[in-house]
């Protein structure tokens, strides 16, 4: 953690958060989950469905934010609510790189009791792929 969330204000940044997912990471995800759509591992169903090639699992993409609010808060149990609506699929290239997933967050608001509302961007190769994405954390 950069900087102790209790002395935060509106406008103050997180870190930006940068990970990568790769094939294996989503045959992993898909072994935790129980999700083995084809769209997450196989390139011939995911085009034949209209996507340009297989996707990470949208709950894998929300987790990976959620992971940066967390990684900042530097205590997961200080996330209390969070939402995001799907905008766009992460497209995972099968190759050793994988897709690069940047997750940004600013604090929008202080709420009562010591809580903030942390909005956040989170992007692919330049275009977001989550919208809406809101966490309110306790920051004491």
């Amino acid at each position: 953690m950069t900087e102790r969330p209790s002395d935060v204000a509106v406008g103050t940044e997180l870190p930006a958060f940068v990970t990568r997912l790769t094939r294996a990471d989503l045959v992993r995800y898909a072994g935790a989950s129980g999700d083995f759509n084809p769209i997450h591992w196989s390139d011939r169903v995911a085009t034949s469905v209209g996507l340009p090639g297989v996707i990470a699992h949208g709950m894998l993409t929300m987790g990976v934010a959620a992971r940066a609010v967390t990684t900042w808060t530097g205590d997961p149990t200080a996330l209390l609510e969070y939402h995001v609506r799907f905008g766009r699929p992460v497209v995972v290239p099968d190759d050793d790189q994988g897709a690069e997933v940047t997750v940004r967050g600013k604090v929008g608001a202080l709420l009562d009791d010591g809580r903030a509302r942390v909005d956040l961007t989170v992007t692919t190769e330049g275009e977001k792929v989550l919208s809406l994405a809101r966490a309110i954390v306790r920051l004491q």
